[in-house]
């Protein structure tokens, strides 16, 4: 890895409804945001399994940042109530897989609050910086 400035990289499982909605009007918005998230677009952030997250990490992902719409408006009724429960287990399973906490997050987020999702990236990427590259696979780019 070259020495300089760490860039994390996140990625970020969308829910095609809503928060891909606020990814692509924070996009064509033109809302500064860093560009360190790969989106990924599903039908429902409820069809986010476990797995795809331990994946991206070991797949060299240094933060994974799972989105969809607001509790009690998504589009297949209780699909964010999954998303809600695996999340708080994944963050059980990242301690013991020795990944900080804040390396996993969750953002509720409409397709209309292109803001809230740009604001989210950069809350990640502020915390993943601070916090330094992923253990697994060395993750990240120094530039």
């Amino acid at each position: 890895m070259k020495k300089g400035k760490f860039e994390p990289s996140i990625v970020a499982f969308t829910c095609n409804w809503c928060s891909y909605g606020s990814a692509d009007l924070a996009g064509i918005s033109r809302i500064q945001h860093p560009p360190n998230a790969k989106v990924i677009r599903l039908m429902c952030s409820g069809r986010v399994d476990p797995v795809m997250v331990i994946e991206s990490f070991k797949n060299g992902a240094d933060g994974v940042m799972v989105t969809g719409c607001h509790i009690g408006d998504c589009h297949y009724s209780t699909g964010n109530h999954r998303t809600q429960v695996r999340f708080e287990a994944l963050q059980k399973a990242m301690k013991v897989m020795g990944l900080h906490p804040d390396r996993l997050k969750l953002l509720w987020a409409s397709a209309s609050e292109g803001q809230q999702w740009a604001d989210g990236i950069i809350e990640m990427t502020e915390k993943l910086r601070e916090i330094g590259p992923s253990p697994i696979n060395g993750g990240g780019v120094a530039k």
